[in-house]
């Protein structure tokens, strides 16, 4: 897997669907996360079954995201038309609805490629050329601060890709690092309290 934490994030142009529900053959990244925070997160496909639990639970997020300034885009090997096609349908018939952020198309899988999630196999549970559920936190000078990648399986914790821009957001405002665990609110990590946190997690164990 490529790694490119503290590293410009891959641009790419390809065709995909808005929030809006508009198609369109040109979406490039990086003039629509331009100055924002994102979220760029891989799927299998389109019309499965753990894939729509990660979607919906990312649109549910999605107005507390723009509220951070967060720009989200899904990706899968699906064509823009297969999209459309999930969008319009139905939740209880297998669908995502109309979900508020942009679905890109990676038919020619460069960009799973790119960002080193596209499955070859192996012993993986993905069937090989598929996107892994990768998802990768760029801030807004367009460097990836975050990538996680689940198995097939085992979807994704939307509440916790929230939590890491949060605490990225609260780094760069108070100049004050995370430690284990914060939340927001919390005034984030110094030394004077590195003895009460190791105390308080070694009496944990």
């Amino acid at each position: 897997m490529t790694m490119l934490v503290g590293k410009k994030a891959p641009d790419f142009t390809t065709q995909a669907v808005l929030a809006n529900g508009e198609i369109v053959d040109s979406f490039t990244l990086s003039s629509a996360i331009d100055g924002k925070y994102a979220i760029v997160f891989f799927y299998p496909l389109d019309f499965t079954f753990v894939c729509p639990t990660e979607i919906i639970s990312m649109d549910n997020r999605i107005e507390r995201l723009k509220s951070l300034g967060v720009e989200v885009v899904g990706v899968s090997i699906d064509s823009h038309f297969t999209h459309n096609a999930w969008r319009n349908t139905a939740v209880e018939d297998g669908g995502i609805g109309q979900v508020k952020f942009t679905l890109a198309a990676d038919m020619d899988h460069s960009i799973c490629r790119a960002y080193g999630v596209e499955s070859d196999g192996g012993d993986s549970y993905y069937h090989a050329g598929t996107a892994m559920r990768g998802t990768f936190i760029i801030d807004q000078k367009g460097i990836v601060r975050s990538m996680m990648v689940n198995d097939e399986p085992v979807g994704r914790n939307m509440d916790e890709c929230v939590r890491i821009v949060q605490a990225f957001q609260h780094f760069e405002s108070e100049g004050r690092v995370c430690n284990a665990g914060w939340m927001e609110g919390d005034d984030g990590f110094t030394k004077d309290k590195l003895n009460e946190f190791l105390g308080n997690e070694s009496g944990s164990l």
